[in-house]
């Protein structure tokens, strides 16, 4: 099996338009939560999110092509376009049957699936882009298209777990010889009456109005549910021997990923898949001393909870864990990445960002949560996770040395 290697990252999401601003962001604890200003959500009873600022998809797209795609296209090109800038890698460069792409989405075109079904519903022309700038697959399409990646193309939609498939596919693809170069992709902007609204009545989301900036507060003992989020990220994957011959700089291995199914509930999660897909990942890296955690940590009573059991099912010593959506909110299908992203950026940097807002311990949440500051530590290995609907979970294991 070839070995993989990360050679460049690019994420945008709430806190920042790039890589490096939104991890000092986060960092600094900043949270990007406040009011939405996506629609009017002024008689909601949801009405914060974590929105992208101060973004221009003409940066990234052709203008013809931006009214043709839903937001989050725009969004995941956005990050892809910074990944490549920092893997100094250009496509033209390389055989374009030898490098493709890997793309995920939790749901896809919601906001244009809305405003289409509007106007069908007053008897009005539909766009005849409505369904391909809203399907699932598009953003792997458009990334295809324009950086010209004629290597495999492949799309997941997995709920929250998407962005972490993504990766992991990719792996696979150039493992087993599919390709020298993947990148994996994952991007959501699900931020409009029918998105929040829809989480809302589930009773999924955080309603602390009075104070928004708290308001995702992962491990604390009063969460009182997520808060969405927008965002992208992306990463470049190669085959190691590929890395070195171009001479580029190499963030990490990806040294071994766990993926399982809870098979129980379609939204109640299970300690059992987490620990499976934890055990897996551990197994396939050889066993490592993991020396962070990145969690899922979306601040909901029982997934926090749930997720904490979890860590100690697997762990004889649970090392320092902590979850950045208090910055964020949850992206949902780009969670995975942004969050990959965020640990090869602790590991490069040896710092863990903090869990902000855990002002409250919860007995049912009693690890070291790394509260509210960052924390310098040599970081030689670290672990992310990832869950979502439907019971589907995702760990990776990034290594420094290669």
């Amino acid at each position: 099996m070839k070995t993989v290697v990360i050679t460049g990252i690019g994420m945008i999401n709430g806190v920042g338009n790039s890589a490096p601003e939104s991890f000092q962001a986060m960092l600094n604890g900043v949270s990007g939560v406040s009011k939405i200003t996506h629609f009017d959500a002024s008689d909601d009873a949801v009405q914060i999110a974590c929105e992208v600022k101060e973004f221009d998809p003409e940066t990234v797209m052709h203008p013809k092509d931006i009214k043709k795609s839903d937001r989050f296209i725009h969004l995941g090109l956005h990050a892809l376009k910074e990944a490549l800038s920092d893997a100094n890698l250009d496509p033209a460069s390389l055989d374009s049957t030898r490098m493709g792409v890997s793309a995920a989405t939790g749901i896809g075109g919601l906001p244009m699936i809305q405003t289409n079904i509007e106007k069908n519903a007053l008897g009005q022309k539909i766009s005849p882009f409505f369904i391909p700038g809203t399907i699932t697959n598009m953003l792997a399409g458009y990334a295809s298209i324009y950086y010209d990646l004629k290597g495999p193309n492949l799309s997941s939609t997995t709920a929250c777990t998407a962005g972490l498939h993504a990766i992991t596919q990719a792996t696979k693809t150039i493992m087993t010889g599919g390709a020298d170069v993947m990148v994996a992709m994952g991007s959501e902007a699900t931020i409009s009456s029918m998105g929040i609204r829809g989480f809302s009545v589930m009773k999924a989301l955080s309603t602390r109005h009075d104070d928004p900036e708290t308001a995702s507060r992962p491990f604390d003992k009063e969460r009182d549910g997520f808060v969405m989020g927008e965002g992208a990220g992306a990463l470049v994957l190669e085959t190691l021997e590929h890395a070195q011959k171009r001479g580029a700089k190499i963030y990490a291995k990806i040294s071994g990923f766990g993926e399982s199914a809870d098979a129980g509930h379609i939204t109640t999660p299970s300690t059992d898949g987490p620990v499976r897909a934890m055990q897996a990942a551990l197994a396939m890296a050889n066993n490592p001393t993991i020396d962070y955690i990145n969690a899922h940590g979306t601040s909901t009573p029982l997934g926090d909870a749930n997720e904490t059991k979890a860590f100690k099912e697997v762990f004889d010593t649970v090392p320092p864990v902590s979850s950045v959506k208090g910055s964020t909110g949850h992206c949902l299908g780009a969670t995975g990445i942004i969050e990959a992203v965020v640990s090869i950026m602790a590991l490069d940097q040896n710092i863990m960002p903090p869990t902000i807002n855990q002002l409250t311990k919860d007995e049912a949440c009693d690890l070291d949560y790394v509260p509210n500051l960052p924390r310098k530590k040599q970081l030689q290995t670290v672990m992310s996770t990832n869950y979502g609907f439907g019971g589907t979970n995702g760990a990776i294991i990034f290594t420094k040395s290669v």
